[in-house]
């Protein structure tokens, strides 16, 4: 039963007010870490709620859409600054909320400030471009305008920077949102929207509601007045929301991954094994760039494996709010029993389970969702542990017998986010960046973390293709290109000469 002591009720906002859901009803956000916890209480939104909240963005955007981009700019730097402010109570709310380590949050946090910071700058320079005419009486140019009202749906694992390396750009480029987290993060979430709404962003300008998908959804991708969708999660999420999206709505989804590390025979192990381990286990393999098949080559598996198994021995599971922890809990029930139930389909399938994969249930773990980091091997490619996407601490590893055969494992998956390489070759590096199929390519480098200033996306599956998150280019997805034709009048001089 979950203590109830004290616990704040959080609200929707909508049109620049704090409101209740018209539902009537809430629900607790619990700390998965210890569940006995509840971090705070939401607002159990439904369609009303969210049709109210784009219908406010929709009334808010022509006025938005005019203020100066220095203005914008403004209220985006001051929200850094409030983030910033805030910084360690966030960061520990974060932390009780989804469950990795406090300097995890507090990275993300500063993270976010810096995207806040970006985009304000990058929202100056937003331009189009002027075009040659073949008719000297007619001035051909272009220039980029805001969409309109844009929805934001994210997920939980990153549930500050994923919203803020959506919400800014759009703000910055003069669009309105709504903004749905996730159910499992929402007091973060909440932070975020209101150093937003405290930096001065006028009214309905951000919206905020939250509740489940099942209640809330159809709305939020489907309404007249919605523009774009941005989304991150689940490749079958990401698959139900564009079988419903309009036709003229744009959208932009990243999805899920199963994220190669190959290593040669050339490798520094070492180095390939704080890879793997950073990769696979940080974040407690929570993240949608993580390491989840390491492709060995066959000259150097066993060793790998016995440095993999020791260095892996050594990390310090727990509370996340302890300084000694190394990896939290996973973030829910839901992801427990996932990641237990894919250490069992992977013994089923034949491969050895090398170390871990067990519930942590006792003692001081007896109220989380604690697991011990699992690695298997003798994983063949075609096995469901090496194909789908299991989303926790769970490594396979496979032997190859050369190069160009650990290039076919590493592709021959539906996914393509993210992926690397450890060898000292120059010539295979190359030949990797070249022919793995993956919208990020690493060398000598963890499949995890992007910088805020590069595109961010995947292939195939992983993602719609369609426009690139982070960077100066996510800017493309929240503004649209209309062409001018301005006819120009000859002059007609009445001096003689």
């Amino acid at each position: 039963m979950a203590i109830e002591t004290a616990i704040r009720t959080f609200k929707n906002l909508i049109g620049g007010e704090w409101t209740e859901s018209s539902s009537g009803r809430t629900f607790d956000s619990i700390n998965p870490a210890n569940k006995t916890e509840v971090v705070g209480r939401f607002q159990a939104s439904v369609e009303d709620d969210v049709v109210q909240a784009i219908e406010s963005a929709e009334k808010a955007f022509p006025a938005w859409k005019a203020v100066a981009p220095s203005k914008r700019a403004e209220m985006l730097y001051k929200a850094a600054v409030l983030l910033e402010t805030g910084l360690e109570q966030y960061a520990e709310e974060l932390t009780r909320e989804e469950g990795k380590t406090l300097a995890a949050s507090r990275m993300e946090v500063k993270r976010s400030a810096q995207t806040l910071r970006y985009y304000a700058s990058e929202g100056l320079n937003i331009a189009g471009d002027t075009l040659p005419s073949d008719d000297p009486t007619t001035f051909v140019y272009t220039k980029k305008e805001p969409l309109g009202v844009v929805t934001v749906i994210t997920p939980w694992n990153f549930p500050i920077s994923i919203p803020v390396r959506k919400i800014a750009p759009a703000l910055a480029s003069g669009n309105t949102v709504v903004f749905k987290p996730a159910s499992d993060t929402p007091l973060i979430a909440f932070r975020l929207v209101e150093a937003l709404h405290n930096a001065g962003l006028p009214a309905g300008v951000i919206n905020f509601v939250t509740g489940s998908a099942s209640k809330t959804g159809v709305p939020l991708v489907s309404h007249p007045a919605v523009k774009a969708v941005t989304f991150t999660g689940s490749t079958g999420a990401g698959e139900n929301i564009r079988r419903n999206v309009r036709l003229s709505t744009r959208i932009q989804m990243e999805l899920g991954g199963k994220n190669p590390l190959i290593v040669l025979e050339d490798a520094d192990l070492d180095h390939a094994v704080e890879l793997a381990v950073k990769g696979g286990f940080e974040l407690t393999g929570q993240a949608c760039t993580g390491t989840s098949r390491v492709i060995v080559m066959e000259q150097v598996h066993d060793a790998f494996v016995e440095k993999l198994i020791a260095r892996t021995k050594t990390l310090t599971i727990g509370n996340g709010l302890s300084g000694e922890a190394e990896i939290g809990p996973l973030a829910n029930d839901s992801q427990l029993n996932n990641v237990l139930d894919y250490v069992a389909i992977g013994q089923a399938e034949g491969a050895e389970l090398a170390y871990g994969g067990e519930w942590i249930n006792e003692g001081e773990y007896a109220n989380g969702y604690f697991v011990r980091p699992a690695i298997f091997t003798g994983v063949r490619p075609d096995m469901r542990i090496a194909q789908e996407e299991i989303f926790g601490p769970v490594v396979s590893v496979i032997r190859v017998k050369c190069f160009k055969h650990a290039i076919r494992v590493a592709n021959d998956v539906e996914y393509g986010l993210s992926a690397s390489i450890v060898t000292s070759d120059y010539n295979r590096m190359q030949y990797f960046i070249d022919h793995i199929q993956s919208g990020i390519v690493k060398v000598n480098r963890t499949t995890t973390g992007n910088a805020l200033n590069v595109p961010f996306g995947g292939l195939k599956m992983s993602s719609t293709a369609t426009f690139r998150e982070s960077g100066r280019e996510a800017l493309d997805f929240y503004t649209h290109s209309k062409t001018v034709y301005h006819g120009i009048q000859e002059l007609k001089f009445c001096c003689s000469k």
